[in-house]
This record gives C-alpha cells, sequence and structure tokens, in this order.
C-alpha cells in the first residue's frame, strides 16, 4: 500500500523549467497583470550596451523589477535617474532562466510633470553645462544681408510673412526656403540637415529656422539635441523663430538670436530701407553742414592771417634776427678781448715769478754751479772733492772745466 502510494506520488514530480514556464504561462493569463500601471521611484537603474533599461521601481512596502526593451526605451522623451517617481504601463511575466518575476515596460511618463516638459528641462540643462548657451559664442547678424536662407515648411503663412516683411523693409532681397518637416519623427533630421547644407553652400548670409506657433508636442522637433548642435556649429550666423512670442523652445537659446515670432525675425534679418534713407539724408545734411561750417571758419582765419605782419613784411622777422646777431656778435667780441687781456696779464705775472726763481737768473748775477765731471752731482761742500777731481763750472754763458789742487775752509769775517 505504502509502495503504491510512493509511485503514485513521483509520477507528479516536475522540473525546475516546468515550474517556471507554467508560472509564465499562469501570470500570462491573468488579465490584471497582462495590461497594468504601475507608480513608484527608480531605484538601480542601468542602461545595458545593447540599449536595454534595467531598474527597480520601488515604495514603501516593496520592490519590482522592471525591464524595458531598447524599441521602446528609445521612444522616452526624458532621461529616467535614481529617485525619479514615474507611472509605468507594461505586463508581469516570468523570466524563466532566473525563476524571477518581472515587469516589462512599455511606457514610462515622470510623476507630477509631463514627460516632454522633463525632457526639455534635461537637454535644457544638459547644453547650458556644455556651454552651447553662451554669450560668446553668439555671432553677429549681418547689417544688410545679400541673401536669406529659410528653414521652414514650404506651406503655411511663416515664409509669406517673411517674403512680406522682407519686401515691405527692403524691397528685393534673395531668400533661399529650404523646405523641410516641421513636425513630426522625420522634422529634427530634416532641419539639422537643412542648416548644414546652407552652410556647405555657403550662398546665404543669414539663416531663419522658423514655424508658427503649436502646442509643447508640436513644436518639439526645435527641442531636439541634434537640431541643437546643427545650429550651434552653424558658421552662418541662424535666427530662431519658433512658435509664438510666449514659446521657448531649445533652438532659441542656442540660436545666435532669439526672434518672438517669424515676423520678427525678418525684421532683425533686414534693416528698413525708408529708414536707412532717412537716416542717410540726415547723415548728409550734418556733413554739409559741418563742412560749410568749417570752410567759414578756414576762410576767417585767412583774412586774420592775410592781415598779419607776417604776410604784410615777411622780411621784418628776418632783419629783427640779424640785428640780434649782430648785437650778440658785437658783444662775444669784446668778452673775448678781455678775456685773451686778462689771460695775457696773468701769464706775464706768472712768468715773472717762474724767471725770478729761474737758476738761470741766478747765474746773472754772477753765481756759478760747479759739478763733478764723471759723477755729475753738484758740489756743495770742500769734502765732495779731492785734489786731482776734476769739476765743470756752469756760468751764464757757458762751463769750465777745472782741476782741484786743493781744498780749504771758509773763513768768516765778523762783519759777515
Amino acid at each position: 500500500m505504502g509502495g503504491k502510494a510512493k509511485g503514485e506520488f513521483m509520477q507528479y514530480v516536475l522540473t525546475v523549467s516546468q515550474i517556471n514556464k507554467y508560472l509564465k504561462e499562469l501570470i500570462s493569463k491573468d488579465l490584471v497583470l497582462s495590461n497594468l500601471w504601475v507608480k513608484g521611484e527608480i531605484s538601480n537603474y542601468k542602461v545595458h550596451y545593447s540599449g536595454h533599461i534595467y531598474f527597480t521601481i520601488k515604495d514603501e512596502g516593496g520592490i519590482l523589477r522592471c525591464v524595458m526593451f531598447k524599441s521602446h526605451a528609445s521612444g522616452l522623451r526624458f532621461v529616467p535617474e535614481n529617485g525619479t517617481k514615474v507611472t509605468i504601463k507594461g505586463y508581469v511575466s516570468v523570466f524563466e532562466r532566473d525563476g524571477q518575476y518581472q515587469l516589462y515596460v512599455e511606457e514610462m511618463q515622470p510623476e507630477g510633470v509631463g514627460g516632454l516638459h522633463l525632457a526639455f528641462e534635461q537637454l535644457k540643462r544638459k547644453l547650458k553645462e556644455e556651454g552651447l548657451f553662451d554669450r560668446e559664442h553668439k555671432k553677429k547678424i549681418p547689417f544688410l544681408p545679400r541673401s536669406i536662407g529659410v528653414v521652414t515648411s514650404p506651406t503655411g503663412a511663416v515664409i509669406r510673412d517673411i517674403i512680406h516683411v522682407t519686401g515691405r523693409r527692403f524691397g528685393k532681397i534673395g531668400i533661399k526656403v529650404f523646405a523641410v518637416a516641421v513636425q513630426g519623427e522625420q522634422a529634427p533630421l530634416q532641419i539639422a540637415r537643412a542648416i548644414q547644407k546652407l552652410n556647405e553652400a555657403n550662398c546665404v548670409d543669414v539663416i531663419i529656422v522658423a514655424r508658427g506657433g503649436g502646442s509643447l508636442e508640436e513644436l518639439w522637433a526645435f527641442n531636439e539635441e541634434v537640431v541643437a548642435r546643427s545650429i550651434y556649429e552653424s558658421r552662418i550666423p541662424v535666427i530662431s523663430a519658433v512658435g509664438h512670442e510666449t514659446d521657448f523652445t531649445i533652438a532659441d537659446f542656442v540660436a545666435d538670436v532669439r526672434a518672438p515670432t517669424p515676423s520678427a525675425a525678418a525684421e532683425l534679418a533686414v534693416p528698413d530701407k525708408a529708414a536707412l534713407v532717412s537716416r542717410i539724408s540726415d547723415l548728409h545734411t550734418r556733413l554739409r553742414n559741418s563742412v560749410m561750417k568749417n570752410l567759414d571758419l578756414k576762410r576767417e582765419k585767412y583774412r586774420q592771417l592775410a592781415d598779419s605782419t607776417v604776410f604784410k613784411q615777411p622780411y621784418n622777422r628776418l632783419y629783427q634776427e640779424r640785428m640780434r646777431v649782430d648785437v650778440f656778435s658785437k658783444y662775444l667780441f669784446k668778452e673775448i678781448r678781455i678775456k685773451h687781456e686778462r689771460s695775457g696779464s696773468r701769464l706775464s705775472f706768472l712768468a715773472g715769478k717762474l724767471n725770478a726763481l729761474s737758476p738761470l737768473a741766478i747765474l746773472s748775477r754772477g753765481y756759478s754751479v760747479a759739478r763733478e765731471k764723471e759723477k755729475g752731482s753738484l758740489v756743495k761742500s770742500i769734502r765732495a772733492v779731492k785734489p786731482g777731481d776734476i769739476l765743470e763750472i756752469t756760468v751764464q754763458d757757458g762751463r769750465i772745466d777745472c782741476l782741484v789742487q786743493q781744498t780749504g775752509e771758509r773763513e768768516f769775517n765778523e762783519g759777515e
């Protein structure tokens, strides 16, 4: 009895794969789990290199594993982040390999704020941090463009308004329309390609990117990153004129100038010819008046110069200077003569003093100088010579060679 019961029981043993498959089929038949909306907070957010997104959503009571495949993730208008509260549409199924159930996400919206609005703010913050909005990158709009490139829909009021305004303000201005879709999936790439082509052709001086008003969804093509970067990379200045005055797009922040409307963009691109003509006329009048006033001043100056002594007696100043030269020359020669006389007197005085001290003057008074013939030393004492020495006696008019025969000391008289 026991053996039979055991054999019947063994007939119901299932494999792990069978259990997982059974649970998957069981869950897939549940109408609630096959199509439901779930809200919670994102955590453990990861993007696989394949493009699939893996994360969990949680609330105060638990967590739920989620996966969003690339085919659905590519349609997200915002970038999910950890901590973002979201509302998710999808279905629950079992991943048979791991035996875990998870939510397969088909749609995801941020809770409390629209997905488009969040995507707008995220891209705006990203591009601002990269410097795409910085003022130093803004290019100056040419004063009078020869040709204008307009990137917009070929139909509708936008292109007609631009043509009308440019014609009214200046007349014939070359306008090259690059027709693109301004909404829909193809619009961003077409707009970006149009800007690139106009730059490659280099056939316009300024580009107007424009479309009429609409909802955030209708204007979304101008909030795409590809459009923003094409405007930033454009060598030709770009005027953004998307929507109405209260509408702002990413293109407006990147563009060199933002116009509130397409008509205002045309006014920014083309000056008012009538105002320019009036300005030129005013400047011409001011220039003529200035020239005439300057001529009058020059004529008056000429009359004053013509009546001056310089013109009436042109050589008078020369004569005056010549007389001054004569006077200075007279003073100079007088000073030179006085200086010469003083120097001559001084020289005579010094020569007299020098002559008085000269040995020649002493010799002229009867004195002589004795030197040893061989040594040439002066004989100042009888002790310096001895009998037989030859002396050279210098007198006023020559020399006398003498032989010393004897020496004797001088005998002084009482009166000496």
